[in-house]
């Protein structure tokens, strides 16, 4: 037994779990507290650790195991900002990403070094290093960004886009100043350097997703996957510094490497968000907070000048920047605010830059003390730009964002109604339920949280204790699926002597506009077309209807191949069905192939114009020779094919012979079927959205 005696309770706190427990009553307390202030808790967090940091009242030491963990924080803020930025609106901004990148790259660089050689009186190199650390910044503000929604907003693409640039510039600058400063600048250095990074970013970008849908494809069990994310995270990071780089930089791009196969709305990526914003993060932002000294700034005029400086030059030049970006590319004052707010932050680069500097050592002055690249009233200056800078960011990020989020919220609520968007799952083997609520996740809308439905239906007659067992474990399994994405789905279990029946009267009771039904991945569709079953839900439904049949985790898709037939667009149901593939688009990032007649892939450009993807278009409209579609099917390749009912306007005689060209030509991938709403005018247009 542990007596209350045998418990250290001197300052510093070294008792690893006092330690821990007081960190993670700071974390819970901080939103809480300073929430109703309409204080950012992430500044909150860098306040407390200044409080209870070696500066403040020494409750905890910035130790080694604090270190680490701030250090796996800021890695996982530029994973984050890698993963979870849209893909194709990244690729569609990139000019836009380099333009905002220059910006704020070279405004500050030639400020900085001004100010430093003509206001601070420092040489040429350390004036240099001095606007490196005003150009680059860390998105410490990017978690306000997520939480409010606005992840994939253009100003917030651009910015990711630009930090990038600018920090992989800013700190080539900081490896060549000190490269020069110390003497190693040579020829072998400056082709090492660039070897080095080369390798390295074509190992990130093209090794890590090969790796990456190897090894989703292979292992399904949810703690090893994010084990694997968290390494690639650490390999990206170690091979950046291999290369001479910053860390920061590998962990952004094994995100950005990563990003196509961790849906946005899995549950790898609600996990992944969750242990980041739950303990990693907050941990970084503490660590912060430690460095910070404010009797420094009561000691010496110097560190207070230099200091104010390194505020107003840094500030002015992120701002410049910002506002540049903004009239360049006629933004919104909001989404300037954001591009602020997320570039202003100066923390990880800035940190490893001023430590860089103060430690290399010039020679001795007469006294024999150091000369340092970077004296002591920079580094001093440095902590208390980083709380001024990290303060205005949080405000200004958190401004704009909600803004913007409130913005969008009101396009979608006049634009989507989303309130009656129920989903059906019928399941019955448990080895393809995950990957059926999966499809249900990536097609539903985002403000969709309770309307997934899975039907278990038991045959009356064969009914016993075994069954019901199973059919119950099997309705578990799909309601945790979609709870760890922070969904509701809510188990039905149904008994009767027809499956169809059963499926048709819940699509009545619960109101349903969507069906997924699955295929067996091991099984053929059966040759009487669909199978009973099937057939009759088609026939007695008039709603949605997707037929999946998963040969490998949709996350792991790389195109969708999606073929339309004539006069699609004419159906009632053509505009639902093309919400639902951009939903899963958005979701995924894959890439898709759209094949249609003329006047269709007219009609879904029009759809598509104001949407960002990679998005292609291949004329096809003679479904009578249908099999020219399987030359262009590749490996993690997935086909939709959009059918009619007999009754509607695009049906084609040869629809009927499609499954047996599936199960002919094309067992090695997945596919979807797709039956779009078949009904009146006045019933369908509820359901367009």
């Amino acid at each position: 037994m542990i007596l209350l005696s045998n418990i250290d309770f001197t300052l510093p706190l070294a008792d690893p779990v006092l330690k821990f427990l007081l960190i993670l009553l700071i974390i819970l307390a901080a939103p809480l507290l300073l929430n109703k202030l309409r204080v950012p808790h992430l500044l909150g967090l860098i306040i407390a650790g200044a409080i209870i940091g070696p500066n403040g009242f020494n409750l905890v030491l910035r130790d080694s195991s604090i270190i680490l963990s701030g250090t796996a924080g800021l890695l996982y803020i530029m994973f984050l900002a890698g993963l979870e930025i849209d893909m194709g609106d990244f690729k569609k901004n990139s000019g836009k990403s380099l333009v905002f990148g220059m910006y704020t790259f070279l405004i500050p660089m030639i400020l900085g070094t001004v100010v430093g050689l003509w206001v601070l009186d420092f040489s040429m190199e350390t004036s240099v290093l001095l606007a490196s650390m005003f150009a680059s910044h860390t998105l410490i503000a990017y978690p306000i960004i997520s939480k409010l929604g606005i992840s994939k907003n253009n100003a917030v693409s651009i910015t990711v886009g630009g930090t990038m640039i600018t920090d992989t510039l800013a700190l080539l600058v900081l490896t060549i100043i000190v490269g020069m400063a110390t003497g190693n600048a040579d020829n072998a250095f400056w082709i090492r350097l660039g070897v080095s990074i080369v390798i390295f970013a074509l190992i990130v970008l093209l090794v890590f997703p090969f790796i990456g849908r190897w090894f989703f494809k292979r292992v399904h069990d949810n703690i090893s996957q994010y084990i694997f994310v968290l390494s690639m995270v650490f390999f990206g990071a170690f091979l950046a510094q291999l290369a001479g780089m910053e860390a920061i930089i590998g962990s952004f791009l094994a995100g950005l490497a990563l990003n196509r196969l961790i849906p946005q709305s899995s549950p790898l990526m609600n996990r992944v968000e969750f242990v980041g914003n739950a303990i990693f993060i907050p941990f970084f932002l503490l660590s912060v907070g430690m460095l910070i000294d404010y009797r420094a700034f009561f000691t010496s005029f110097e560190t207070i000048k230099v200091g104010m400086v390194m505020i107003i030059v840094a500030t002015a030049a992120k701002y410049a920047a910002a506002w540049l970006t903004q009239k360049t590319f006629r933004l919104s004052v909001d989404q300037r605010s954001v591009i602020f707010g997320l570039s202003n932050a100066q923390a990880a680069a800035t940190l490893a830059a001023v430590m860089v500097g103060y430690n290399v050592i010039l020679g001795t002055d007469a006294n024999g003390a150091p000369i340092r690249l970077l004296n002591e009233s920079v580094l001093n200056g440095t902590i208390l730009m980083i709380l001024v800078t990290c303060a205005i960011a949080s405000f200004s990020a958190q401004k704009g964002a909600h803004n913007i989020a409130m913005k969008e919220s009101g396009e979608e609520t006049d634009d989507k109604d989303t309130k009656d968007e129920h989903i059906l799952i019928p399941v019955s083997n448990e080895e393809t339920v995950e990957e059926l609520v999966n499809l249900s996740l990536a097609i539903k809308s985002k403000t969709n949280t309770s309307g997934l439905y899975a039907l278990k239906v038991i045959d009356n007659q064969n009914s016993d204790d075994k069954t019901l067992k199973s059919s119950k474990r099997v309705l578990q399994t799909a309601v945790d699926t979609a709870a760890a994405t922070d969904t509701r789905l809510k188990g039905l279990l149904r008994y009767d002597l027809s499956i169809s029946n059963a499926i048709t009267s819940v699509v009545k009771e619960r109101e349903i506009t969507d069906l997924v039904l699955g295929l067996h991945k091991e099984k053929d569709i059966p040759a009487a077309f669909l199978g009973n079953i099937v057939e009759n839900v088609l026939q007695h439904s008039s709603v949605t209807t997707f037929i999946y049949k998963p040969v490998q985790p949709l996350a792991t898709i790389k195109r969708h191949l999606i073929i339309l037939p004539d006069r699609a667009e004419k159906e009632i149901g053509f505009i639902p069905v093309m919400n639902r593939v951009w939903n899963v688009l958005q979701n995924t990032g894959a890439k898709v192939v759209f094949y249609g007649s003329e006047d269709t892939l007219k009609a879904i450009k029009k759809l598509f114009a104001k949407r960002a993807g990679e998005i292609s278009y291949v004329n096809f409209s003679d479904w009578d020779d249908f099999l020219i579609v399987f030359r262009d099917v590749k490996a993690d390749d997935s086909m939709w094919v959009i059918f009619s009912r007999k009754e509607g306007y695009s049906y084609d005689p040869v629809m009927p012979r499609i499954p047996g060209y599936l199960n002919k030509y094309f067992q090695s991938n997945s596919f979807i079927l797709s039956y779009p709403i078949q009904a009146s005018m006045d019933e369908g247009t509820r359901y367009l959205t």
